[in-house]
């Protein structure tokens, strides 16, 4: 369809940021036959970081801003580029483009930046132990690295998202820098389902929205369940060799002994008879 005014079409703010990168902005919109660019202007937080009028001797100008630091920006203001991406860089920011005179139509829109900062290292899991026996309490704890926003922890337990009654409910510790600490516990009884598989597997995930998912997996080795199982296959073993002898023929010892000395007990009777007689 034709634009009869000026119109925004699109804007494009990353939603999340990591620290010390950078991070693209685009503001994309049409004029409408009678329309004139007069100027597009970047704000964050309401305040005006960047502007672009064509007409000015200076059509590109930027207005100093903690946290934010114009790297680049394409000819008529449409894109620009913000480096390094610092905390403050963080917030919400709009692209407003206006038409010239007499009416000076204006459209705009607005985005939400996150920045991100992302721990040093994956998921630390603390308290468990090498072997479980049937009936132990695990008791296990999962912490993040420092980061911002905060981490989002999950514990699996075989590969199966832990039930929420052996989570307890997570902590959180904000440190003067503005990062924080997450940390998630995981309590339950061990039972032999937990071990059909082989060994119990205890996995923490840790999560920013899309730009961090790293995760710890710990193997443990049940000791009960394996004796358990040993002995489960001999009694099977023994009660199939028991039915295996009383339902073969043949197979029963005292059977066979009658078939053999039988007729043998009769000639000795019968010779036992002709001495008697005579």
């Amino acid at each position: 369809y034709g634009v009869t005014s000026l119109e925004l079409l699109e804007l494009r703010v990353p939603a999340h940021v990591a620290l010390g990168t950078r991070a693209a902005l685009a503001c994309r919109w049409a004029l409408g036959p009678a329309d004139v660019l007069y100027s597009v202007k970047w704000y964050k937080d309401g305040k005006e970081f960047f502007r672009h009028v064509p007409r000015d001797h200076e059509p590109r100008r930027k207005f100093p801003l903690p946290g934010v630091d114009v790297e680049k920006s394409s000819p008529n203001g449409a894109n620009i580029t913000l480096y390094p991406a610092v905390l403050e860089t963080g917030g919400r920011y709009r692209c407003e483009v206006s038409g010239e005179r007499p009416l000076f139509p204006t459209v705009s829109d607005h985005g939400d930046m996150v920045i991100v900062a992302l721990p040093d290292h994956g998921p630390t899991i603390t308290g468990s132990r090498l072997r479980y026996q049937i009936g132990d309490r695990v008791q296990v704890n999962c912490t993040s690295g420092r980061s911002r926003p905060a981490t989002r922890l999950a514990w699996y337990i075989n590969g199966e998202p832990a039930p929420s009654i052996a989570l307890v409910p997570p902590t959180h510790e904000k440190h003067e820098d503005g990062l924080e600490t997450t940390s998630l516990a995981l309590d339950f009884k061990v039972k032999p389902k937990h071990f059909r598989k082989g060994d119990l597997k205890l996995k923490c995930l840790a999560t920013i929205a899309t730009v961090y998912w790293r995760s710890n997996e710990e193997s443990v080795q049940g000791e009960r369940l394996k004796g358990y199982s040993r002995s489960r296959e001999l009694t099977e073993s023994s009660r199939a060799d028991r039915v295996q002898a009383a339902g073969k023929p043949g197979s029963s010892a005292p059977a066979h002994a009658i078939k053999i000395y039988l007729p043998l007990l009769c000639v000795i009777i019968h010779i036992s008879q002709n001495k008697y007689h005579s």
